[in-house]
């Protein structure tokens, strides 16, 4: 079995520790680890080094292998420019097809937190199985749902259709987007109903034919891009052909068009969070709403229900606050509430049409 593990995004809403030169997922944000190594952690010793790829920006290929030096710089896959992500798995699966076309291949994220790993190795040994034999099929993992959150996706399940190391099988029905509140309500209280994590498995030569269905001109370039592979040629062509590609989310341009038939769901408590923005990541840290949770040289006073992060020397004190936001770096001091956290893309935006677009 492989891995991609994706690591291009800059995670705006986490700024102003995640930044273009520098995004969180390479970050220090959990257990002096950026949350990139907890991914690949959690894949030992599964995974040996070899089978697990990064894809990236080519400008974030050395941070990549400084972090993560045991795996082989061959496998950190980096894309000339930001493209969205349907090109980003277009090009890893393109690269992965040349010698292992048949092998299933889990596709991951490298800003996501996952509390219980053993459940999560089980789920991708399952999927990885269940693929063996059904090469031409795709796997999703569900999320348990913990509530009934509007900004994530959910997945519909139906019946099951075998159960594989204790684990159920279950027929695919379909993905709703970012419900309302009283549909995601609707969805918590059904047992056919789970969050998506985005991860899935299937098999490279599975994905390309997708793109050959429907994007067969974007096909017809990865194919070139995958024969080069390995080539003198090899980078002059993709700095060639991959701009070109469509800029749409992978989501769009193939998982919305794959037949119910042709996927099954494995659901399971992953303990997972997307660590997307600052108050996600307190939800994930938390053990309790009222809790504070913070990184650095902190103090708080009479202080509940807030994240304060500081990667600096400097003591940040704080008295009476409720519901905050304060993160601390060597040039910028972000102070907001949690609930304006999704204002903060919209300034990182201003800032960059600004003489200030340095802090960006």
């Amino acid at each position: 079995m492989k891995a991609v593990i994706f690591a291009g995004g800059v995670g705006t809403r986490m700024w102003p520790v995640s930044r273009e030169a520098t995004p969180k997922q390479f970050e220090k944000i959990i257990d002096d680890k950026s949350t990139l190594q907890l991914t690949v952690d959690r894949l030992f010793p599964d995974f040996a080094p070899q089978d697990i790829y990064i894809s990236t920006g080519s400008r974030y290929v050395d941070i990549i292998h400084s972090q993560l030096p045991q795996i082989p710089k061959q496998n950190i896959i980096g894309e000339p420019v930001r493209n969205d992500v349907a090109p980003a798995v277009g090009y890893s699966m393109a690269v992965l097809s040349q010698k292992f076309p048949h092998t299933p291949t889990a596709i991951l994220w490298s800003d996501h937190l996952l509390k219980n790993v053993d459940q999560f190795k089980l789920a991708l040994q399952t999927g990885a199985q269940y693929l063996h034999k059904h090469p031409n099929q795709i796997v999703f993992l569900g999320q348990k749902a913990r509530f009934a959150s509007q900004n994530l996706g959910w997945i519909e399940f139906g019946d099951q259709l075998q159960i594989i190391n204790g684990l159920s099988i279950k027929e695919f029905k379909s993905w709703h987007y970012r419900p309302d509140l009283d549909t995601a309500t609707k969805y918590l209280a059904s047992p056919n109903h789970a969050w998506n994590p985005g991860y899935f498995i299937a098999t490279p030569a599975y994905i390309m034919d997708q793109f050959k269905l429907h994007a067969p001109q974007m096909h017809q370039h990865l194919l070139q891009l995958k024969h080069s592979f390995g080539h003198p040629n090899h980078q002059q062509q993709l700095e060639k052909l991959y701009p070109t590609f469509p800029k749409m989310s992978f989501d769009n341009l193939i998982i919305e068009k794959i037949p119910p038939q042709q996927a099954v769901v494995i659901s399971v408590d992953l303990g997972w969070s997307d660590l997307g923005a600052w108050e996600a990541l307190k939800e994930a840290l938390q053990s309790s709403p009222e809790q504070n949770i913070t990184h650095g040289n902190t103090k708080t006073r009479n202080t509940t229900d807030c994240l304060i992060y500081s990667y600096t020397d400097q003591l940040v004190t704080t008295i009476d606050l409720e519901g905050m936001v304060i993160v601390v770096t060597p040039d910028v001091i972000l102070i907001t509430t949690k609930e304006s956290i999704p204002e903060v893309k919209k300034l990182v935006n201003e800032l960059k049409d600004s003489e200030l677009s340095h802090y960006t």
